[in-house]
C-alpha cells in the first residue's frame, strides 16, 4: 500500500439505511456519565449519523485506563454524533468538536441534550467545521489530546488526515485513534504506513471479536 489516494467508496450503501431521514435517541452510560445521543439518519449525513462501536470502545478505554481528561484541551476530528468529545467535556475537558459542515447541526443537538444539570464543568464544547488538509491551518497546535473514532475508511483522505494531525500535534499533543480495521478500506495500511510516516504509533488496545484497535500516536521530532 502507498499513501496515495484510492478510489474505494466508503461504506457502500446497499440496505437503504440512509434512504429516508429519521432520528433515533439512545442512552449510553460511559465513565459514570449518562449520555443521550441523537442519531439523525439521512441521505446527507451518511456515515456521520450513527454512533460507531469504535467510539464507544474509545470511551471505555479511557475509563479502563484511567486516562485523565479533566482540564485537558481536546479536539475531536470527524466527531459525527459527538459522543466521545461530549463525554470528555462532561468530565471536565475543554473540547472542540469538528466535522464537515453537514454534521454540525447534529453535534449541536447532542451538546444541548447533554448539558449537565449543574452546567458544564469548564465550558460547553465548541463546534467548528474542519476539512482535513484544507483549513486545518485555521486551528491552533495548542492541544493536549486529539481524538479520532472510526474515521479511517476513505483512502484518498489518508494523506490529508496525516497532514492535519501533524499540524494539530506540533506542540506535543497525543492522538488517540480507535478504528474498526476494515481491510476493504485499507485501514490497516493507514496505521502501518501513512501514520507511521510522521508519527510514533503504539497499539494500546485490541478487540479481536469486533476487530477494533485503539492506537496512541505522537508526532516524531524532526531530526
Amino acid at each position: 500500500m502507498t499513501c496515495a489516494g484510492d478510489e474505494d467508496d466508503p461504506f457502500p450503501v446497499d440496505d437503504g439505511l440512509f434512504a429516508e431521514t429519521f432520528s433515533q435517541d439512545t442512552v449510553y452510560t460511559l465513565v459514570g456519565q449518562e449520555l443521550k445521543i441523537r442519531q439523525l439518519f439521512g441521505a446527507n449525513l451518511g456515515v456521520a449519523a450513527p454512533v460507531w462501536e469504535a467510539a464507544l470502545h474509545l470511551c471505555r478505554y479511557f475509563e479502563e485506563q484511567s486516562v485523565e481528561l479533566r482540564g485537558k484541551r481536546i479536539i475531536e476530528l470527524g466527531a459525527g454524533t459527538g459522543v466521545v468529545g461530549i463525554l470528555a467535556a462532561r468530565l471536565g475537558a475543554v473540547v472542540t468538536l469538528t466535522d464537515l459542515p453537514l454534521a454540525l447541526p447534529q453535534l449541536q443537538v447532542n451538546i444541548s441534550a447533554n448539558m449537565p444539570s449543574s452546567g458544564w464543568p469548564t465550558s460547553p464544547p465548541t463546534v467548528l467545521p474542519l476539512s482535513w488538509g484544507e483549513d486545518h491551518m485555521n486551528f491552533s497546535s495548542d492541544w493536549d489530546l486529539v481524538l479520532c473514532a472510526d474515521i479511517i475508511y476513505l483512502p484518498e483522505t489518508y494523506p490529508l488526515l496525516v497532514e492535519t494531525l501533524s499540524h494539530l500535534c506540533k506542540n506535543g499533543a497525543v492522538v488517540y485513534l480507535s478504528s474498526k480495521m476494515r481491510k476493504e478500506h485499507k485501514t490497516p495500511g493507514f496505521y502501518e504506513e501513512c501514520l507511521r510516516s510522521r508519527f510514533n504509533v503504539e497499539l494500546v488496545h485490541y478487540d479481536g471479536n469486533q476487530n477494533i484497535n485503539i492506537y496512541r500516536a505522537s508526532l516524531r521530532k524532526e531530526q
